[in-house]
């Protein structure tokens, strides 16, 4: 996985690069000012670095930044998860106006600045030039051993925090127990108020129902009865009912209906009337059957339905809302028996910490276990650079309780050469060793990270000589296996790179823009000499580079020999 091509467009005092990125050591060169690190912060916005508008370039409207990678299946398997679509190369681009607002994608489809920090924290590893000082916070020296341990403090944290939630738990049982006794005995009362009534859901609509129905029972029998007679007629009524009208006019459609074919047609419309009309005469047979006024069934419910009443109006609710609220207030009472229970409560808080203490003896046997080999391999880098007789060492104090982070604090001692009492990092004094001992550390711990491209913004500052040499073959060392970009001023880490590329500004209708450039042959050489000696490029100089990057001398150009004859 690697970074393969960088676009930018009116980014800062770029107008507009297109820059491809090969596998290997790379450096990035150019004069003060030129802008050697606005790649560095480039990448860094692409990734998700917080969005300004002093990004822009003076006079355009907005900024566009493009990174191109080559993905590996764990990237694709996060961009499938994350709903991206997961192609050969990964592409991120991201834009910011004038106003500061950001826009960014990922792989063609809209994305947040989260995700492509996420992203970024699998893609590059950036070591900038003051990252001595990330080695003084204590949460930066504990991640750096975790790495090179392996170890992951996720279920240590999550078990420090359930432990921390049981002991509030506990103490807010132990600081409430009056209260929670009255809350209990208010909740007791309520409910054994409700449980004499033991409303059920739905009743209540039922109960309104049926007492509607038993308090009209009188006017119901009467209507059915008179609509009985209406339908069938009465004992005294000559004509009878409609039953019977209905059966005379269909009698007298039939009986006309040789002359005029239509009557047939409108009897048998009567005919189905008649039908309907008896299921009406036969249904209200029935009710009044088995309906009768009930009167002590109707005092019943007029119990019932003022007890509901009373105890609504009681509690503030609506009679549709007792049921629910009865199993609202026996959750309610069992969660208070539960914090009332302080024996539970006090097995759950040690079970709790037993976890929590299981977890941080293993993350503390894993940190123990990597520290000697962590200090070595740093101390061993440090003789490399200059430091002679230093040494580097990891300390690991015990605290008197578990902390989210473990039972040990973390630092990191340093020596700056032999003989001297190993003291904290941030008490060095030389900024020289300081640099050294970052670039130690982020030599011996990079390799430990997943991201395929390693960055490293000028953080061989306050080194030189042989020093710097060997500081550009640890990085050429690290290109071996893993994408290394450097911003340098060293020529000695600069002749060591596998690819170099030469950052300069121009000025142009009255404005400066940035350029980078691939440089070779020639061109390297004088870049390399530039570095050597300054802008005017001696033989001497010239032929120092030529030696540093390992580049036959050029051979002296014949002169005529009149010419050799005027001189001599």
């Amino acid at each position: 996985m690697a970074l393969t091509h960088i676009t930018l467009r009116d980014f800062v005092i770029v107008h507009e690069l297109a820059l491809d990125l090969s596998t290997g050591f790379s450096v990035l060169t150019g004069e003060t000012g030129a802008g050697k690190s606005i790649l560095i912060d480039a990448l860094q916005l692409a990734l998700g670095a917080r969005a300004e508008s002093g990004v822009v370039r003076e006079g355009a409207a907005r900024c566009e930044v493009c990174a191109e990678f080559e993905p590996t299946p764990r990237i694709q398997a996060w961009l499938e998860e994350a709903g991206f679509e997961a192609n050969v190369n990964l592409l991120l681009r991201r834009t910011v106006d004038t106003a500061g607002k950001s826009r960014a994608w990922v792989n063609g489809s809209p994305a947040t600045a989260t995700q492509l920090r996420e992203l970024g924290e699998q893609l590059l590893d950036i070591h900038g030039q003051h990252a001595w000082q990330s080695l003084t916070r204590p949460d930066a020296v504990r991640g750096l051993l975790d790495a090179y341990a392996g170890t992951d403090t996720r279920p240590l944290k999550a078990a420090w925090q359930a432990w921390r939630q049981a002991q509030q738990t506990l103490a807010d049982a132990q600081q409430s127990q009056s209260t929670l006794a009255n809350e209990r005995e208010r909740l007791a009362w309520q409910i054994g108020e409700l449980e004499k009534l033991n409303p059920q859901l739905g009743e209540w609509q039922e109960l309104s129902t049926h007492h509607s129905r038993l308090a009209n029972a009188q006017a119901l029998i009467d209507g059915a009865n008179q609509s009985t007679v209406l339908l069938e007629g009465g004992d005294s009524d000559s004509e009878g009912g409609a039953l019977r009208q209905l059966s005379r006019a269909i009698q007298t459609l039939q009986s006309l209906g040789q002359y005029e074919p239509e009557f047939n047609a409108l009897a048998e419309v009567l005919v189905s009337a008649q039908a309907q009309a008896e299921d009406v005469a036969h249904s209200l047979h029935t009710y009044l059957r088995k309906t009768d006024l009930d009167p002590e069934h109707l005092a019943q419910l007029d119990e019932r339905m003022g007890l509901w009443l009373s105890l609504a109006r009681r509690y503030k609710k609506t009679p549709d809302e007792l049921p629910l609220g009865l199993q609202t207030w026996r959750q309610e009472l069992a969660q208070l028996d539960a914090a009332a229970d302080l024996d539970s409560l006090q097995k759950a808080e040690q079970a709790a910490h037993k976890a929590c203490l299981q977890a941080a003896k293993a993350v503390s046997h894993q940190r123990q276990k990597a520290a000697k080999p962590l200090a070595q391999a740093v101390s061993s880098a440090m003789q490399q650079l200059g430091m002679q007789g230093g040494r580097f060492e990891v300390q690991l104090q015990t605290l008197d309780a578990p902390a989210q982070h473990g039972l040990e604090e973390v630092s990191f001692l340093v020596a700056g050469h032999e003989g001297s009492t190993p003291r904290p990092v941030g008490k060095v004094a030389s900024g020289g060793e300081l640099s050294r001992i970052a670039l130690a550390i982020a030599v011996t711990t990079s390799e430990l990270g997943e991201a395929g491209t390693l960055i490293f913004d000028e953080v061989d500052s306050g080194v030189g000589g042989a020093v710097a040499e060997t500081v550009g073959r640890l990085m050429k060392q690290l290109g071996q296996h893993r994408q290394v970009l450097a911003v340098t001023h060293l020529p000695q880490v600069a002749a060591c790179a596998d690819h170099h590329l030469l950052v300069s500004k121009a000025a142009a209708n009255g404005q400066v823009s940035s350029q980078v450039r691939g440089v070779n042959g020639e061109e390297r050489v004088s870049e390399i000499a530039r570095m050597l000696g300054g802008e005017k490029l001696s033989a001497t100089t010239l032929a120092h580079a030529r030696e540093m990057l390992g580049t036959p001398p050029l051979k002296p150009t014949p002169q005529p020999a009149g010419r050799k004859a005027e001189q001599s």
